[in-house]
Order: structure tokens, then C-alpha cells, then sequence
């Protein structure tokens, strides 16, 4: 195995642990306005990943950071391509963030019903835009000999990748609210698991929907010598168990087997994508690679020592950080700081 598969490897982790973790985060915002009415309710929602939320984010930064190392090709192709979706989701992305920080400043309801409306849509914005990225990266787009893509953003929302915007909006949001039942106490609690038994079927059957539409339309689940189809099934399997366990009030599996959907659903992208990055639908030929888009051998060697220093650390330290936050939450609790 050579460091090009070693980073693609890593790549794949990075943005499944992004996915896993920042997909119940986005999920939290998403259902903010639609479970709790009352601020001291809403207050123990938001806590519930006051501390936690930008600690998830990091692996986004540093999934873009290993992309900018190891494939700058696919970064500068990716960002500059991508580029109004991706400041559309970075707005939305700082939106969130100061309402973590803004809303509690004053007790003014009118005040903290804006900041909730912020949380809201700056949660529901990048989901959405994160699926119709990864859509996109699956059902390729139009990039020319020179390793660039001109289209803009009117083509990258098609049908297709609208759908995947929609599914990923579905699974962070179930992700969500399996997260908030291991979080939340009493009647909101019960809240979360009436919205979640509600959404789950239709969310099933838009993620069998882009299924086969991902197995007529692209070759991610029938790529030649390494495809998607297993982890896609394992998905399905996951999610179906998901809404199982939720009837059976076993939040600990219905945890798992919703952020079990997430993470097969990732490797199921990359492993389909493999050895490939982004795909051309105008020549495979000019498609980006693990090999024609990577930095030199010395480069890949320098980041693979440092990223086997400091991934480790990362993942104690944030560890540590859901130890420490561990316990669960109500509209009286007395530390409710957000």
C-alpha cells in the first residue's frame, strides 16, 4: 500500500468521524425550533452541544487540511469549483456559531427567538449543501483536461444531487434526535422520539430512492474491483435497524445504528470513488486521481509523521471532552450556560 492509499485512507476517516459527529450536531440545530417551544427548553437542547459543537467542526478543518496536504489538485479543483455552494455553507456555518455565543447575552425573548432561528437555519443550510456536494463528487462533474471545473452552481443543483441534499438533511436530523435521547430528560425527551418516529419512514424511503438512483446513474455501486454496494446495503440494514430500536426505547442502538447509517454511507462514497477523487463526466481521462492530484512523495512522507503524532491527541482529547459532558440534560437543569 503506497502513501497516495494511505492518505485516501485517512482522507476517508477524517470526513467519516466529520460526518458521524457533526451530523447529530447539525441534527440538534435542525430540530431546535421544532421540538422545544419554551426558552428554558430550548436552553437544554442547544446544551445538550454547547460544549461539544466546535470541537466537531475541527474535523472538517482537518479533513480540508489533509486535502491541501496530500491532494492539492482536489482541494483547489473542489474549492474553487465549489466555490459559491461552499461560502454559502461557510455563512451558514458562522450564523451558527454566533448564535451559540449570542443567544444567551440577553434575556430578551425577541432577542433569543432570532438567535434560534440562526441556529436553525445555519444548522439545516450546511446538511443540505454537504449532500448535494457529495452527490456531485459521486455523479462527477465537468471537469476539463486543465483539472478544473467552470460550470459554476446552476448545474451542480440537479435533481440528483438536490436529492442527496435532502437524504443528508434526513439522516443528520434522525442522527439528531438519537443523540438528544441519550441527552435529554422528561417530557422533551419523549418530544424528540414522536418527531423522530414521524420523519423515519420517509427519510428510509429517500435514502432507498437515491440509492437506486446511485446504482442507474453512477458507477460508485459497481465500481470495477472496489465499489460501494456492501457498505450501501450495511447502510440500509442500519437504518432500518434504527427505526426498530427507536420503538423499543433502546437509545443506546438507536444511537449506533444511526450514526452506523452515516458512517457506511461515507465509506460507501469513497470506496466508490477510489482510486479516483473527482470524476469527469466529459473523459474519465481527465478525472482527478490519488495519483495525478497528489503532492511529491517527500510531501505525503512529512505528513504522514505528522499526522501520526497529532491525530492521536485529537482523538483523546475530544474523547475526553464527551466523558466530561456526559450527562444528561433537562429544562430545569441548574447549569444550562448557553
Amino acid at each position: 500500500m503506497d502513501l497516495n492509499t494511505i492518505w485516501f485512507i485517512l482522507i476517508t476517516f477524517l470526513f467519516t468521524g466529520f460526518f458521524f459527529l457533526e451530523g447529530f450536531d447539525y441534527g440538534v440545530g435542525i430540530l431546535l425550533l421544532i421540538i422545544a417551544k419554551k426558552d428554558n427548553e430550548r436552553r437544554a437542547v442547544i446544551n445538550t452541544i454547547g460544549p461539544v459543537w466546535d470541537g466537531n467542526e475541527v474535523w472538517m478543518i482537518t479533513a480540508g487540511a489533509a486535502m491541501f496536504a496530500a491532494f492539492p489538485h482536489f482541494y483547489a479543483t473542489l474549492f474553487s469549483g465549489f466555490y459559491i455552494a461552499l461560502v454559502i455553507m461557510l455563512l451558514g456555518l458562522i450564523m451558527r456559531g454566533v448564535a451559540f455565543e449570542f443567544r444567551s447575552k440577553r434575556e430578551n425573548q425577541a432577542w433569543r427567538s432570532h438567535w434560534d432561528r440562526a441556529l436553525f437555519f445555519g444548522s439545516l443550510i450546511p446538511a443540505l449543501l454537504w449532500g448535494v456536494t457529495v452527490a456531485n463528487l459521486m455523479r462527477g462533474v465537468a471537469i476539463e483536461a486543465d483539472m478544473n471545473y467552470y460550470g459554476g452552481l446552476i448545474p451542480l443543483l440537479n435533481p440528483y444531487s438536490l436529492l442527496g441534499g435532502v437524504v443528508f438533511l434526513g439522516l443528520f436530523t434522525l442522527h439528531g434526535a438519537s443523540f438528544l435521547g441519550l441527552k435529554l430528560e422528561g417530557d422533551l425527551k419523549q418530544n424528540v422520539k414522536d418527531v423522530a418516529g414521524k420523519i423515519w419512514i420517509p427519510v428510509v424511503i429517500l435514502t432507498v430512492a437515491f440509492l437506486v438512483w446511485t446504482f442507474l446513474a453512477t458507477d460508485i455501486l459497481n465500481n470495477p474491483g472496489f465499489d460501494g454496494l456492501i457498505p450501501a446495503v450495511l447502510a440500509a440494514v442500519s437504518l432500518l435497524a434504527y427505526g426498530w430500536f427507536l420503538k423499543k426505547d433502546k437509545e443506546g442502538l438507536t444511537f449506533i445504528f444511526g450514526g452506523l447509517a452515516i458512517l457506511l454511507a461515507t465509506i460507501m462514497v469513497f470506496s466508490g470513488l477510489f482510486p479516483r477523487l473527482m470524476i469527469s463526466t466529459l473523459d474519465p481521462a481527465y478525472s482527478l486521481t490519488i495519483y495525478n492530484a497528489s503532492s511529491s512523495d517527500y510531501t505525503l512522507k512529512v505528513i504522514t509523521i505528522v499526522a501520526a503524532i497529532f491525530i492521536p491527541v485529537i482523538l483523546v482529547y475530544q474523547g475526553w471532552t464527551y466523558w466530561i459532558f456526559r450527562k444528561r440534560l433537562s429544562p430545569e437543569s441548574p447549569d444550562l450556560h448557553y
